[in-house]
């Protein structure tokens, strides 16, 4: 090869533009972008509104942002299971609703204990999940559509034993009589005890349960043969086929999976509220699917990701409790939800394709 030949070997072009003065640095600082960013959005929020909003910083201010995101990110650990395989889960606030309906009706109407209701919640999830499974996997009804019809079946379902009344203590029942059974001590202690946790009574049950459900489903997605089948028949469901995975099972699994979180849910809340109130599950489905989807864009996984979905729900609770402190207008809660899963899903799509390409 002679020295212009060499020159022009040598010279960067633009099928290489990686190769062009300063094309590695940015491609290395728009990785730490895709990386870290959302991470350090997340810090920068909890520092502004820690300086602006006394009390933010405290122990009592993070234990009651995680209260109030820990139904809604059970409820979106559950949804992230149904997209790791491929799927969604629209009916998850609706399971969640029915839940609570179920377990105050088995408690107030039919005089149950704890443990009934909490079993018949946890039964009735499981056949919802199924039922969602075998309508998509063996239905062949596409999932989005599947879900929503069962959305709309449960919502319906759940107020007729009541007549669309909600179910509380000492309630009139539509023959006329009294509801004579009550929430039992047991059950109110999952949605109201508190732990102790460097102070007193610090630490609500809920806040324990979303933790460890987190923990677990982690665990199981990203360390377990089965977890990484899940995220093999979602990347490449034909593929996962002919390498002999039982694609069905793994996605009805994802279903029953999803829907037994959003029971968990609903059990809390209701033993939060002491009441069965048909109107209490409306904002879980949006607050729970916001936080799944946030999370593909933490630490750049571009992919659902337990890790990421808990993420997802810590930092719409910490954006939610710092408007809060600043007396920001109730009304633009909503708005400023979209803006950050905007923002979040440029992080993931717009910014990792670029990377890749």
């Amino acid at each position: 090869m002679t020295n212009k030949e060499n020159a022009l070997a040598q010279k960067p072009t633009a099928a290489n533009p990686a190769e062009k003065p300063g094309g590695r640095q940015s491609g290395n600082v728009r990785a730490l972008a895709i990386r870290y960013g959302f991470l350090t959005l997340l810090l920068a929020l909890v520092l502004v509104f820690s300086i602006a909003a006394p009390g933010f910083g405290s122990p009592q201010s993070a234990v009651f942002i995680l209260q109030s995101v820990s139904i809604t990110g059970i409820l979106a650990l559950g949804v992230t299971a149904t997209l790791v395989v491929g799927g969604f889960d629209l009916s998850i606030g609706s399971v969640a609703t029915t839940a609570l309906m179920a377990s105050s009706y088995v408690m107030v109407v039919m005089g149950g204990n704890a443990f009934e209701a909490v079993a018949v919640c946890l039964v009735i999830g499981g056949l919802i999940g199924l039922i969602n499974g075998i309508l998509i996997v063996y239905g062949r009804v596409p999932d989005l559509l599947a879900t929503l019809g069962m959305m709309f079946l449960l919502l319906g379902l759940q107020r007729i034993p009541t007549e669309g009344r909600s179910i509380a203590t000492g309630m009139t029942l539509p023959d006329g009589s009294q509801a004579e059974g009550a929430f039992s001590a047991a059950f109110l202690a999952l949605g109201r005890h508190r732990f102790d946790f460097i102070l007193p009574n610090l630490v609500p049950v809920s806040v324990v349960v979303l933790i460890v459900l987190a923990i677990a489903i982690w665990l199981f997605l990203e360390f377990t043969r089965f977890g990484r089948m899940m995220y093999a028949v979602g990347s490449n469901e034909r593929a996962a086929a002919l390498a002999g995975a039982p694609v069905n099972g793994y996605k009805i699994l994802a279903y029953v999976i999803s829907a037994e979180f959003a029971s968990i849910g609903g059990i809390l809340l209701a033993a939060r509220l002491g009441r069965g109130d048909i109107a209490s599950g409306n904002n879980l489905l949006l607050d729970a699917v916001a936080a799944a989807l946030i999370g593909f864009a933490v630490l750049g996984a571009a992919k659902p990701n337990a890790f990421g979905t808990a993420i997802g729900a810590l930092f719409v609770g910490i954006l939610l409790q710092g408007l809060t402190m600043m007396n920001a207008p109730y009304y633009t809660q909503d708005f400023v939800k979209g803006a950050v899963l905007v923002i979040a899903l440029v992080f993931t799509f717009a910014l990792s394709t670029r990377h890749k390409h």
